[in-house]
C-alpha cells in the first residue's frame, strides 16, 4: 500500500492509497513496486519543494516526518534539524504542553477540534518570535500508519482573510465609535451641566428682584423668567439622564479564552509591523487563560494599545520589539502587558495619560486610553502605564480570571 500525494488544479493536496500487490517469485512485480514507491516519493518531494503554503507532515506521535520548502523558510529550521522531532517544538506556549493530549484525545475519541477546520494560531520560529498563522489540518489513515498534514499560511503579512479582517475591523470600528460617543457625552454632561445650574439659579435671582418690581409687564416677565428656569431644569435633567446610561453601559460578557483572543486582535492591529521592523512575541501564561469579558471590548483595547505601542517605535532608529505577554495574578485577576522599546513618556503626561482629551499625538483626540481606562474598569480591572526596564513603555491592564468549571457550567 503506497500513499500518493496529488496536487490538485486548485492547489490543494490530495492523497489516495495505491495498492501494489505482487507475487511472491515474481521480480518484475517487485521491479513495478519499486518503480512507483520511487515514483511516489519524487512526487512528495516536488510537492514539498514548490506547495505555496508552507506544508508540515507528522505521524500519530506528533512527530515531524517532513516538510515543505516554504516551512523551512517560515520557521527558520532545515529539514534535517526538524526530521523526528515533535511538532510542538513549533508553537509557543501554552500550545506547546498542550499538544500531545490535543492529539492522543483525538486519537482516542475521533473528536475534532481542529481537523478539516481552518482557524487561527500562533507559531514559533527557530529564533523564538512568534507570528500568527492560519493552519488547516489535513489527515491520512492507512492499513498501518496515521499521518496528519498541516497547510500553514503566515498571516504576518497577510493577517487574516479579507472577509475576516474586514469583520474584526467593522465589529471594532462600531464599538470605537459608539464606546468614544459615551465618553465625549458623559464628558460634555459633566461640563454642560455646570453653566446650567447657573443659568437657573440667575433666572431664580432674576425672580426675585421683579418681585421687588411693581409694573403692567411685571407679571409677564416673572412668568417668562419661571420658563427659562424650568427648560435649564429641565436640559440638566436630560444631561443627568444621559451620563447614567453612559456610566451604566451594559455589555454582553462571556467566558471567554484570552489567547484567542489577543490572536484575533493582533491580527487586527499589527498590520504593516514587519514592513516597520517591528519584531513581535507572544508570552501566554497557561494559568491566566480563561476571562470574563466582553470580546469586542477587550479587542477594542488590546487594538488600541497595540498601535500606540507601533506608532510610537516607528519614531524609534532601533531596536523596535513588541512584547503582548499574560499573568496570572492575584484575587483571581488575570494581567495583560503590551510592552514596547519606544521612547517612554514624560512622568507629568503619564500621570494623566487617561484622562479624556490628554494626548501626545500631533493629531490625536486624547480619547482612545480614556476609552480603554472605562472598558477595563467597567470589567472590574483597572489599567496603569510604567517604564519598560531598559527603555520604553510597558501598558497593563487586569482583568477577572474564569475557572475551568465556570466554563463548562457556562455551556
Amino acid at each position: 500500500m503506497v500513499n500518493l500525494p496529488l496536487l490538485s488544479a486548485d492547489g490543494d493536496v490530495k492523497w489516495i492509497l495505491h495498492s501494489l500487490e505482487a507475487a511472491p517469485d515474481d521480480g518484475r512485480d517487485r521491479s513495478a513496486m519499486a518503480l512507483a514507491l520511487d515514483a511516489a516519493e519524487a512526487r512528495l518531494r516536488s510537492i514539498l519543494q514548490t506547495v505555496p503554503d508552507a506544508m508540515i507532515i507528522i505521524d500519530d506521535c506528533g512527530r515531524i516526518e517532513s516538510l515543505s520548502t516554504t516551512a523551512e523558510r517560515l520557521f527558520g529550521y532545515p529539514t534535517a534539524e526538524l526530521a523526528g522531532r515533535n511538532v510542538s517544538q513549533l508553537m509557543p506556549s501554552p500550545d506547546r504542553e498542550q499538544h500531545d493530549v490535543y492529539l492522543r484525545r483525538y486519537l482516542a475519541t475521533g473528536e475534532r477540534r481542529i481537523i478539516g477546520i481552518g482557524r487561527i494560531v500562533v507559531g514559533q520560529r527557530k529564533d523564538g518570535t512568534t507570528f500568527p498563522m492560519h493552519l488547516t489540518v489535513g489527515e491520512l489513515r492507512s492499513a498501518e500508519r496515521h499521518y496528519f498534514t498541516g497547510f500553514i499560511r503566515d498571516l504576518t503579512d497577510q493577517q487574516l482573510t479579507e472577509t475576516r479582517l474586514k469583520e474584526l475591523q467593522s465589529e471594532v470600528t462600531h464599538m470605537s465609535r459608539y464606546t468614544a460617543l459615551g465618553e465625549m457625552a458623559s464628558t460634555l454632561a459633566h461640563e454642560i451641566n455646570q453653566p446650567l445650574t447657573a443659568i437657573s439659579n440667575y433666572l431664580r435671582g432674576s425672580q426675585r428682584l421683579l418681585d421687588r418690581i411693581e409694573g403692567e409687564s411685571t407679571p409677564m416677565l416673572r412668568d417668562a423668567l419661571g420658563k427659562a428656569a424650568d427648560q435649564a431644569l429641565r436640559a440638566g435633567h436630560i444631561i443627568r439622564r444621559l451620563r447614567e446610561f453612559v456610566a451604566r453601559g451594559e455589555s454582553e460578557r462571556r467566558i471567554e479564552n484570552l489567547t484567542r483572543l489577543i490572536e484575533d486582535a493582533s491580527t487586527l492591529a499589527l498590520v504593516g509591523a514587519r514592513e516597520a521592523g517591528i519584531s513581535v512575541s507572544f508570552q501566554f501564561d497557561p494559568n491566566a487563560d480563561l476571562v470574563l469579558a466582553d470580546r469586542i471590548q477587550i479587542q477594542q483595547v488590546l487594538v488600541n494599545l497595540i498601535r500606540n505601542a507601533m506608532e510610537v517605535m516607528i519614531e524609534t532608529p532601533n531596536d523596535r520589539r513588541l512584547e503582548i505577554a499574560t499573568a496570572a495574578g492575584a484575587s483571581d485577576l488575570v494581567e495583560v502587558s503590551v510592552a514596547d522599546t519606544g521612547s517612554g513618556l514624560a512622568p507629568e503626561v503619564a500621570s494623566q495619560l487617561f484622562q479624556p482629551f490628554v494626548t501626545t499625538k500631533r493629531k490625536g483626540m486624547g480619547l482612545g486610553l480614556s476609552i480603554c481606562r472605562t472598558i477595563v474598569e467597567a470589567h472590574g480591572g483597572k489599567i496603569w502605564v510604567e517604564d519598560r526596564p531598559g527603555g520604553g513603555t510597558v501598558f497593563r491592564f487586569t482583568l477577572r480570571g474564569a475557572q475551568i468549571e465556570e466554563a463548562e457550567h457556562g455551556r
